[in-house]
């Protein structure tokens, strides 16, 4: 009978097998968990284990994650992207294993909080200069996917932070990540190849009389706007959200997308049922899920702060909860594509697209 506690090592030349034990290097990461309070061989503050492997539980995580991104973004590097091929059915599949892995995380609060304060506070003082926050992996995860220095909430405080609470290496590491391009620029130009607009995809498009004409703007894009004023209701205040819609759609566009690409993502919400956008919604989709999750996961953290030290100073300078409350307000990576999902009509109304073109976004090549 097989010895089910070995593993053959898929990554080495070795002839021996490798147990369960050594391949995964258990001796040395059971060997990581090294509490301040531990004296005379005794534990004198029994949470801090409890707090050590609940956050480098986290860190392992977040090597996975970054792990995920970067893949991600050297496909979506690439020149042109396959919309329906492989490649982008893997950067989906990847995005959404980010989505689950930050579930995982936020529910890992669950089980910090059987901590109480009492508990935090035997070993609180051992902390001084390690905020929540101080991770170095994190701070790259939000540099990659696109949290940009200016739109983040207190950058003073976090350039400060930077300098007090990492080590140079880690600081360093932090700034070669900000430098690099992120997931946020590589979708915002993949949004922009979209070739859906071409006049060639128009011809049969047919305009009626009633349908307002603006200069320079394709003719599906002012019956939309049309059709979209007619949706909102008499609570919706429509001068503000029709000068927005021309805003975004029409003139600059938003913060980190052209309005070229914000069209592109909206056209693409619309028409998410058709074969070829199919993968492209799962894709958007998953950068939003990603955006709540992380706020979800800032939120957690705010609550757990308040929960052990009230409104005391955080432990790594900063003003605490009110620090907490202002990242979970303000530091959102892709708002502006969930902003889109404001100027959806009723799939119902949606125009009908021209022959050609539903043609070009389906799989087969006859007319249905």
């Amino acid at each position: 009978m097989r010895d089910s506690s070995r593993m053959e090592c898929p990554f080495t030349d070795a002839k021996e097998p490798a147990y369960y034990g050594s391949y995964l290097e258990i001796d040395k990461l059971l060997a990581l968990q090294s509490p301040y309070s531990l004296k005379d061989g005794k534990i004198q503050a029994h949470d801090e284990m409890l707090f050590i492997v609940v956050h480098q539980t986290y860190e392992l995580w977040f090597k996975q994650i970054l792990h995920e991104l970067h893949a991600c973004c050297e496909v979506l590097s690439k020149p042109t992207a396959d919309d329906d091929g492989p490649d982008m059915n893997v950067v989906v599949h990847r995005l959404k294993r980010i989505v689950e892995i930050w579930k995982l995380l936020n529910q890992q609060v669950d089980v910090l909080e059987t901590m109480t304060p009492l508990d935090f506070l035997d070993f609180r003082s051992s902390l001084e200069g390690a905020s929540g926050f101080q991770s170095t992996q994190f701070r790259q995860i939000e540099a990659t996917l696109g949290l940009r220095m200016e739109n983040r909430f207190r950058p003073d405080y976090y350039k400060h932070t930077e300098m007090g609470g990492f080590n140079p290496a880690d600081y360093q590491t932090i700034v070669e990540a900000e430098k690099t391009t992120t997931l946020l620029q590589l979708v915002e130009q993949w949004l922009g190849r979209m070739p859906f607009f071409d006049d060639s995809f128009w011809q049969e498009w047919k305009s009626t009389p009633a349908e307002p004409v603006v200069a320079g703007r394709p003719q599906f894009w002012n019956r939309y706007r049309h059709l979209y004023e007619n949706s909102l209701s008499d609570r919706d205040e429509k001068p503000d959200l029709l000068g927005k819609f021309d805003e975004m759609f029409f003139s600059s566009g938003a913060a980190d997308f052209s309005a070229a690409a914000l069209r592109a993502a909206l056209f693409i919400m619309l028409y998410r049922d058709e074969p070829l956008f199919r993968l492209p919604f799962a894709l958007l989709n998953a950068l939003i899920e990603i955006d709540e999750q992380l706020g979800n996961f800032r939120y957690r953290h705010l609550q757990m702060v308040r929960r052990m030290i009230g409104t005391r100073i955080g432990t790594g300078g900063s003003s605490g909860e009110q620090y907490l409350q202002g990242a979970v307000n303000k530091n959102y990576i892709f708002k502006d594509l969930a902003g889109v999902i404001t100027f959806l009509i009723e799939r119902r109304n949606l125009p009908e697209l021209p022959k050609r073109l539903r043609k070009a976004l389906r799989f087969s090549s006859t007319d249905r």
